[in-house]
C-alpha cells in the first residue's frame, strides 16, 4: 500500500426496495481534508485517463456504476513508499469503497466490462489549472501499461 493513500469499505444496507450506502461523513478521520468540489465522470467501455497529479489536493474516488481499474504511483521523494506502483478495482462488481489518494501520487483509471462506468469524486481544493499536473500515460519511471488486459492465469 502506498503511505496515505486509504481505502474505505463501505457498508450496504440491502433489503426488497433496494439498498443504502453511505459513502462519506464530513466527521469522518478518512475525510478530515474537508470538501471543495464534486465532481462527475462518465467513461466509456474501455477508456483510460493518466496520469494525473496533484501537488496539494487530496481526491476521494467512488464508483456507483460500472467497474474502474485504478493505478497509483508515489512520486514524492519524501514517503517511504517513494515509486510504489499499487493496483486497485472499484465499483458494482468489487466491494463498495471509496479511495483516499494524497498530493503527489499519480493516478489514473481504466473502465473495465461492457458498459458505461461512472467515477464521482471529490477533492480538498476547488480546480485551479496551477494544481493539476499530467504525466504521459506510458511514462517509463511508472511503466504502467494500459493497454494490456487481465492477467492469464
Amino acid at each position: 500500500m502506498i503511505e496515505g493513500v486509504q481505502v474505505k469499505q463501505l457498508t450496504t444496507h440491502s433489503d426488497e426496495r433496494g439498498f443504502f450506502r453511505e459513502i462519506i461523513r464530513s466527521t469522518d478521520e478518512f475525510f478530515k481534508e474537508g470538501f471543495a468540489q464534486w465532481s462527475h465522470s462518465l467513461m466509456y467501455p474501455g477508456v483510460a485517463k493518466a496520469w494525473h497529479i496533484h501537488k496539494t489536493q487530496i481526491d476521494w474516488w467512488y464508483v456507483p456504476a460500472g467497474n474502474l481499474k485504478v493505478a497509483l504511483f508515489d512520486k514524492r521523494p519524501e514517503s517511504r513508499t517513494f515509486r510504489t506502483l499499487a493496483t486497485y478495482f472499484i465499483g458494482e462488481n468489487y466491494p463498495a469503497c471509496v479511495i483516499k489518494i494524497p498530493a503527489g501520487v499519480a493516478h489514473g483509471c481504466k473502465a473495465l466490462g461492457g458498459g458505461v462506468t461512472h467515477l464521482f469524486y471529490i477533492t480538498s481544493g476547488i480546480y485551479d489549472p496551477q494544481e493539476e499536473g499530467r504525466i504521459s500515460h506510458d511514462d517509463a519511471e511508472i511503466g504502467f501499461n494500459w493497454l494490456a488486459g487481465p492477467e492469464i492465469k
